[in-house]
């Protein structure tokens, strides 16, 4: 019944969002057209407007994950399921408008935070979505990686009026590919004999980190691990 109620205010609040961007006069509104006593809207969303915005996000992010799940990407290279991913991200949206307050609402300073962890958790559900095993630094630089791809690639979609949001999906390509090109250069410095030795300490202290499922603490994003 909570699921069903927080859905119905989400579902109403896309016809106020355009106007009264994500705030509270909007949640005030979409509970009233939901039919939801604003006390119990208030208790689904403590923090009013923020939660209301991270609601939408993370329902396309579920949107998402279903639509990675009913779709046959084995004909795919890697490059070009995360490239589909993101795509899907973006095409769970359906009115542009919507997304374009939320960058406004999550670029003032009190949401700048929860905005930044509502694109590594997208970034995060592409990742394990599409298999990925990393349990070390990788774990990280994979997700931060991604998420500044994703954060920028919603910035062009934006503002893109191209049919079928063309150009969109070109700049994305272009991003990965960056993205792949820095990866190579990477690999190309551990390959190489004569700058191997420069990356010893970096690559060491690299070595230490661990992903969050493996830190000793439930409340730590990571963890160092020591001589084993």
């Amino acid at each position: 019944m909570t699921d069903d109620a927080k859905s119905r205010i989400l579902d109403a609040a896309m016809m106020h969002v355009p106007f009264d961007g994500w705030s509270a006069a909007t949640l005030a509104a979409a509970a009233r057209d939901a039919d939801v006593d604003p006390a119990r809207a208030k208790a689904l969303f403590p923090r009013g407007a923020l939660d209301l915005a991270l609601a939408f996000h993370r329902a396309g992010d579920a949107a998402m994950l279903e639509r990675l799940r009913e779709t046959d990407m084995s004909h795919l290279k890697f490059r070009e399921k995360v490239a589909r991913a993101v795509r899907f991200r973006l095409e769970a949206v359906d009115d542009k408008e919507v997304v374009r307050r939320g960058t406004t609402f999550f670029s003032l300073p009190q949401h700048a935070a929860e905005g930044a962890r509502a694109i590594w958790e997208t970034a995060d559900h592409i990742w394990t979505a599409l298999g990925d095993t990393s349990d070390d630094i990788n774990w990280y630089s994979k997700r931060a990686t991604l998420s500044g791809v994703y954060a920028s690639t919603v910035l062009y979609w934006l503002g893109d009026d191209s049919i079928d949001d063309k150009a969109t999906w070109a700049f994305l390509d272009r991003r990965i590919e960056n993205v792949m090109q820095f990866e190579k250069a990477k690999a190309a410095i551990n390959d190489n004999p004569l700058l191997r030795g420069l990356m010893i300490g970096p690559n060491w202290l690299a070595s230490k980190v661990r992903a969050p499922s493996r830190a000793p603490r439930a409340d730590m994003p990571g963890s160092w691990r020591g001589r084993g």
